[in-house]
């Protein structure tokens, strides 16, 4: 899997599915470093988590603002698929707001609201960095919509929108707060 450092002090965005079972997590950084990670809070509805490493004055992304993307708009797809480290693929912006259940048969997904686009997404990039052309973060790759489990044309990122939310939410409280109405 891959992940997104969004503080220098060390912590990290990912999918919970990436995480997700795991006894023991290791990250390993662009210049090889490794470092054994602790996960501060996961959100299995929108199939994010927060781990952290113990290190300081790391690379920071800078935070873009996904409901600004445009349909359209250039974006490249950042991961290490393949266990091919720093790979980046290039797409354009297919469509926002995507909902995948109906393309996943009906399955209720956490999120309905993916950015999708044509940059190809393999197994791997599931938690790495979705970015505009000024280099900053407007989603995490997520899913994929394939017939055999690579790419087939098509993949969804979760949005920063939602990302900055749960990310905050999972620092804070270690656990998402959602409202709840409490009637059906």
């Amino acid at each position: 899997g891959s992940g997104v450092i969004i503080s220098k002090d060390g912590y990290i965005v990912t999918n919970n599915h990436v995480i997700d079972g795991a006894e023991r997590l290791e990250v390993t950084l662009n210049d090889n470093r490794t470092f054994n990670a602790t996960v501060i809070g996961a959100d299995p509805t929108t199939d994010l988590a927060l781990i952290k490493i113990d290190e300081n004055d790391l690379p920071v992304i800078p935070m873009g603002d996904s409901d600004a993307l445009k349909v359209g708009e250039w974006v490249l797809a950042v991961g290490n698929p393949f266990g091919l480290t720093s790979t980046v693929t290039t797409g354009i912006v297919s469509a926002k707001a995507r909902s995948i259940s109906s393309a996943t048969n009906g399955r209720r997904m956490g999120i309905e609201s993916y950015i999708q686009t044509d940059a190809a997404v393999n197994p791997g990039n599931s938690g790495g960095a979705l970015v505009n052309l000024n280099g900053e973060l407007v989603g995490i790759n997520t899913a994929i919509y394939s017939q055999t489990g690579n790419y087939a044309g098509y993949s969804f990122a979760i949005p920063t929108s939602i990302v900055t939310k749960i990310a905050t939410d999972l620092k804070q409280y270690g656990t998402v707060q959602r409202a709840i109405l409490g009637i059906s």
